[in-house]
């Protein structure tokens, strides 16, 4: 069963112009904070429409951790968990196939659950269909949640936000990582 978030399908995301005012690559896609926030809520009353109540939410490691604590909250979900997922070693930069990290999942404690997988992008699909399988031989039912899905994807997820061809940029992800504050001669901050 695919679902895509009705309204969410009619939005239309910030494209070709960062919130700095620079432009981007007519061929980017841009989910700033309020559209994220907003299509959390659009692909959550999708899972509820559905009438699937999830009673755990499996985030995949890193992109899909904030969707996944943000769907869990739009679903009253308490129950959280992530599994650590490497692929993406850069910029259409891969590794040969999808890699479990430590720390692991407590599978054992997904037994007799509905779990909902979730993740930011259904890219190759790859990462999303790894987890979705480790997770399912688990769970009495287990249901994939992204925000957005690539034509190429291998896994049709079950509430999809989004659907495009185009590099997504996330708001999360948008900036490089935050490095040491500059030190005067002493070693003291300025």
């Amino acid at each position: 069963m695919t679902t895509t978030g009705g309204a969410g399908a009619a939005a239309t995301p910030a494209t070709g112009e960062q919130a700095d005012g620079q432009d981007l690559p007519p061929d980017r896609e841009v989910l700033d904070w309020a559209l994220f926030g907003e299509a959390s809520r659009e692909l959550a009353q999708a899972v509820v429409d559905s009438g699937f109540v999830p009673d755990v939410v499996v985030a995949v490691a890193r992109g899909g951790l904030l969707p996944g604590g943000s769907l869990a909250y739009a679903l009253g979900t308490k129950g959280v968990g992530t599994l650590n997922v490497e692929f993406y070693t850069g910029v259409d930069s891969r590794l040969p196939e999808p890699q479990v990290l430590p720390p692991l999942l407590d599978v054992d404690a997904l037994h007799g659950m509905r779990a909902l997988v979730v993740d930011d992008v259904a890219d190759t699909g790859e990462t999303l269909a790894l987890v979705q399988r480790l997770v399912a031989q688990h769970c009495a039912e287990a249901r994939s949640a992204v925000l957005y899905a690539k034509p190429r994807s291998v896994i049709d997820p079950d509430y999809v936000w989004r659907r495009t061809d185009r590099w997504i940029t996330f708001p999360w992800s948008a900036l490089p990582p935050v490095t040491p504050a500059s030190s005067d001669a002493s070693g003291s901050r300025r």
